[in-house]
């Protein structure tokens, strides 16, 4: 027995099941490895910025009708910068091993964990915006451990936290995610999970690369824009794409924004935290009553460490452009994805747009369709036991 392989044994056997060790590095190709630190000149420049913030004032009553409640907020900053402690989170961050593939050129940071069974599936999960590869820190353990384990990839977005600060397009990642995979560390096939952004590329691997797909799995699946015949729609699909309508013109300002403006919204979320913040957090409360706000997210202490990805990365600029790369892409005429073989799972979560089997049906082969009892958008973070379990589910009943 090799080592390499001794060590990696005894890291499974360990009793906290710590992956503080490196797993072996000499089976992946150029991939160097990584840790998060951030220097404490940025933590003291972040406290000066939240302590200095000029608040704007907002209409009396207005709670969140307007978008994100300055009374909140205040009292946001104030626990930002009285109890939250970054130091603790970035040693969770650092708790399993983590690397920097370049994969044509492009600089690709991603979570690496090794299942503890031997017959460990290949998982890929893409996260979406606003959040990041800390969607799915909840899930590690439970999906990379027992006789139904999974080596998870956990990549970040180019444009998104630690890989490089370069704006693509959804299918884009799909190519990189493929080469990653295959190139890189050697998985000849693989599954794949994800939504929000995370879906599209999710669905356009499985439509570009169904010999090397074994099986995706989806929250959400799009929406209708306007564009599809009614006569070809279910009355649950016309139903859905009423509400979507609604839910656009209340709360889809953000995506227009971002997919035709991204750089003049760009400079004021760079240079302010609680700005940032404010951006993010008007989104998760368009997802969930905002008294659950932070469990939407996982919980606050949760909530903050992923903005403080996006402050202290820089990548809000690039992860908002992501959205004007796809329109551009979309209105320049690229083909549309053609409908994938590839099996697929759907767990659709209460607190997620409710969109029926056939509206899935018309992008995916959908072999297995659950309503969720609770959970939302950021299902992995709120619900992490019954997201696992439905990942677990799905990817092991295929043959």
């Amino acid at each position: 027995m090799k080592f390499t392989t001794m060590i990696l044994l005894l890291i499974i056997a360990s009793i906290d099941f710590s992956y503080s060790q490196s797993i072996k590095t000499n089976t992946m190709k150029n991939v160097t490895e990584f840790k998060v630190s951030i220097s404490q000149s940025d933590l003291t420049d972040l406290t000066a910025r939240l302590k200095n913030t000029r608040w704007p004032g907002e209409a009396p009553g207005s709670e969140w009708s307007y978008g994100t409640s300055e009374v909140y907020m205040k009292k946001l900053v104030n626990y930002w910068t009285t109890s939250y402690d970054w130091r603790k989170q970035e040693v969770a961050l650092n708790k399993y091993p983590q690397y920097i593939a370049e994969v044509d050129g492009i600089k690709i940071h991603f979570q690496y964990i090794k299942g503890s069974s031997k017959n460990s599936k290949p998982l890929i999960l893409t996260h979406g915006w606003p959040d990041s590869y800390y969607r799915f820190h909840k899930i590690i353990p439970l999906l990379t451990t027992g006789d139904q384990s999974f080596d998870l990839i956990i990549p970040s977005i180019p444009g998104f936290g630690f890989s490089e600060k370069k704006s693509v397009t959804t299918e884009t990642v799909a190519d990189l995610w493929k080469k990653l995979m295959t190139e890189n560390l050697g998985y000849q096939k693989f599954y794949a999970a994800g939504g929000d952004v995370g879906m599209g590329v999710t669905k356009a691997l499985a439509s570009k690369y169904p010999d090397a797909v074994a099986g995706v799995h989806f929250t959400d699946l799009g929406y209708p824009m306007g564009q599809e015949d009614p006569s070809t729609m279910s009355e649950d699909e016309k139903q859905f794409a009423q509400f979507v309508q609604q839910w656009w013109y209340s709360e889809g300002a953000y995506a227009m924004v971002q997919a035709t403006k991204p750089q003049s919204l760009a400079y004021g979320l760079n240079e302010s935290p609680v700005g940032l913040a404010a951006w993010i957090l008007s989104f998760g409360a368009a997802g969930a009553n905002p008294e659950i706000l932070e469990s939407a997210f996982g919980g606050r202490d949760e909530m903050l460490t992923n903005i403080m990805i996006y402050w202290f990365t820089q990548t809000i600029a690039t992860s908002m452009r992501m959205y004007k790369e796809d329109a551009v892409a979309q209105w320049s005429g690229s083909a549309p994805l053609k409908k994938t073989n590839v099996p697929a799972g759907v767990s659709v979560f209460p607190r997620e747009a409710q969109f029926p089997k056939e509206w899935a049906e018309r992008f995916v082969n959908v072999v297995s369709y659950t309503k969720m009892k609770d959970g939302g958008h950021f299902a992995a973070l709120e619900v992490p036991e019954s997201f696992a379990g439905e990942l677990r589910k799905f990817f092991f009943s295929l043959k």
